[in-house]
């Protein structure tokens, strides 16, 4: 799960105050030429920019009623009670009641409901012909706690690039981040159904970090966005060594999200303005936000190529790298992994 949430303000005109960052769970404010810190703002430039800037956001709350709707309709096919168990809420929820804590201490549904409606199971991926499940897997999850703590992550995270980015840039690195985390986490999660959108909101915490570093030029305080930025992402990765926890899928998403940032994210650099009738102005992009585009595009393209031959052949990548397992799970004296 990610829950970080940081943006840039960048230098404003002579005649308007400077924007600042806004990073969780710290303010940084920057201030103008007289001294006086302006407002935090969401955004890179002055506040007429702002405004122009703006986009309506409606993708990430369709998003979270979709999630929403999906945990219903899973609790609805669960039904708890058919099968005789002790049921939380059952008097209440009856069919929509949970699963004992014992079996799912999150509160939702069973884990075999989970894989029959499309959860994440490599054997059915790589055997069965069902490479859907390495996208629907993103819009189910395990249980109350699951659901609230990604829902809650993506409004924080999600609504802000939207607003900056529009919809259809957040969308596609929402989307391919999810499968690229899926990808991944078959090729090394052997047993088990993997389920959740952690994959895909850690999709759009890589995105921001290779946004903040194409942009450069046009944020303040950039060391201060930089530094909580990979804090977040460190102490998210580092949570994610706990058993049960597929810290693949949150890998494979930084990584693809990551990628994205540079292609879809990328704004024009700090000076830039559009000349009429032909006047003469400075490039829109530099040459280093050109090279990290096309190198990003190529790595992309590339990376989802070979996952994906891989995936489908059956390969097992703990084969191929004998320590990558600790990177989702690392043993000790209070729990096992079970890959």
């Amino acid at each position: 799960m990610s829950n970080a949430d940081v943006e840039g303000g960048g230098q404003a005109r002579a005649a308007a105050p400077t924007t600042g960052i806004k990073p969780p769970p710290g303010r940084y404010n920057s201030s103008n030429v007289d001294g006086q810190h302006a407002p935090v703002s969401p955004f890179y430039y002055d506040h007429a920019a702002q405004h122009e800037r703006q986009h309506h956001t409606w993708l990430v709350p369709l998003v979270v009623l979709a999630n929403v709707a999906m945990f219903i309709v899973v609790m609805y096919y669960n039904d708890c009670p058919r099968n005789g168990a002790d049921c939380i809420g059952r008097s209440v929820l009856r069919r929509f009641s949970f699963q004992p804590l014992k079996e799912n201490p999150l509160v939702g549904p069973s884990a075999a409901t989970l894989g029959k409606y499309g959860g994440l199971d490599r054997y059915k991926v790589v055997h069965g012909n069902q490479a859907w499940r390495l996208e629907t897997s993103t819009w189910l999850h395990a249980g109350l706690i699951h659901l609230g703590a990604n829902m809650i992550s993506l409004i924080f995270v999600g609504v802000r690039l939207e607003q900056q980015f529009g919809f259809w840039k957040v969308g596609l690195v929402y989307l391919i981040s999810g499968l690229g985390g899926s990808v991944l986490s078959v090729l090394f999660i052997r047993n088990g159904v993997s389920v959740g959108a952690s994959g895909a909101l850690f999709g759009l915490l890589g995105a921001m970090l290779s946004e903040l570093i194409t942009n450069w030029t046009i944020y303040s305080n950039r060391i201060a966005a930089m530094a909580n930025l990979l804090i977040i992402a460190a102490i998210n990765l580092a949570i994610g060594i706990l058993p049960h926890v597929d810290n693949f899928a949150h890998i494979g998403g930084f990584v693809t999200g990551f990628l994205l940032g540079f292609v879809l994210l990328i704004q024009p650099q700090f000076g830039w303005s559009a000349q009429p009738f032909g006047g003469k102005t400075k490039s829109k992009y530099t040459a280093c936000q050109i090279v990290l585009l096309v190198l990003a595009v190529i790595l992309t393209i590339a990376a989802f190529a070979v996952g994906l031959l891989m995936v489908f052949r059956g390969v097992n990548g703990n084969d191929h790298c004998g320590w990558c397992h600790y990177l989702s799970c690392v043993p000790t004296s209070s729990w096992k992994c079970d890959t």
